[in-house]
Order: structure tokens, then sequence, then C-alpha cells
């Protein structure tokens, strides 16, 4: 708890400063593959879709943002190991922050579309497996996140293909196609 009481308030400061980086390559690699299309192909101005995107960005972290952050935060290390060493926890956290906020900006600069969440979860994984333990690494949790990647999009797929399929129609008055 020495720790905390002496360096609280630059922890703070240093984790807002390392938020506002992530949250900047977030929205430069997200907000950008999102309006893209949209501004590319005309179908809305630069402005409209700068617009829609602080509605529906921000939307989205307060509707469902909790249940993501529950996730990283509680999902995919486990915190046993860190009570002895609980600014480990925290400075792991910064670190994976700033790590993944970094590597958005330069793919964001090169132009590729990568994922956050692929992104942060990653960063938490190398920081815990290298850090303190493989073991201290929730790997049936992350299994089930990284299962989601794959069953997520093949789902997906699946029903647009068959929403957009075109079954034959039958002709009822035609005796040879009934």
């Amino acid at each position: 708890m020495e720790f905390f009481e002496s360096y609280g308030l630059i922890l703070i400061l240093l984790a807002a400063g390392v938020g506002f980086v992530m949250a900047w390559g977030i929205g430069a690699n997200d907000v950008a593959n999102a309006m893209g299309t949209s501004v590319g192909s005309k179908a809305l101005t630069i402005k409209q879709a700068i617009i829609i995107a602080m509605i529906f960005e921000f939307a989205g972290a307060y509707l469902a943002g909790g249940e993501v952050t529950s996730t990283i935060r509680k999902g995919i290390i486990d915190s046993a190991y860190f009570i002895d060493i609980p600014e480990y926890l925290v400075l792991g956290m910064i670190s994976s922050l700033l790590a993944a906020g970094i590597w958005l900006a330069i793919a964001s600069w090169l132009g590729w579309p990568v994922s956050t969440t692929h992104s942060i979860i990653g960063a938490i994984i190398g920081f815990t497996a290298t850090g303190v333990s493989m073991d201290a690494v929730s790997w049936d949790k992350v299994g089930g996140i990284v299962g989601s990647w794959v069953v997520t999009p093949a789902i997906s797929g699946i029903i647009a293909y068959l929403s957009f399929y075109e079954r034959p129609q039958v002709d009822l008055s035609d005796p040879i196609s009934v």
C-alpha cells in the first residue's frame, strides 16, 4: 500500500494520459474503418459521418463498455497472482494500454485495419505471461474469447447468406414445376 500512497496521483495521471493514447488509437482505427466506406462511397458527408460516429461510439461505450471492461479486467488474468504485488497489476495494465495504443496508432498510420480488442487482450496476456507467470493467464477464458472471434464472423456470414439467398419461385399454375 505504501507504493500507492506515494505514487497514487502520478499513477492516476499516467493512466489518464495512456488512456488518452489508447482512446485516440481506437478512434483512429475503429472510426476510420466504419466511416471509410460511407464517406468514400459518398453515402455520407464527412460531417455526417463524424456526428454519427460520435453518437454511436459514445452509446456503445456507455451501454456495452462495462461488460467488455469486466471481461478484460476479470476474465483474462487470475488476480490472485497479484495479491502480493498489486503494483505489478497497475503498472502492467498501464503498460498494456500504452502498448496497444501505440500499436493502434502505428497500424492506423500505415492504413492497416487491426482489431482494438485483439490488441489490448494480446497486450494484457503478454504482460501477465512474461511479467508474472504463464499460469496467471486464464487460458480457458482466453480460449472462449478467441473462439468468439471465429464463431461470430461465421454466424454473421450464415445469417447474411440466409437473408439474401433467393429461393426458387414455384409456379403453382405449371404442373411440371409443382
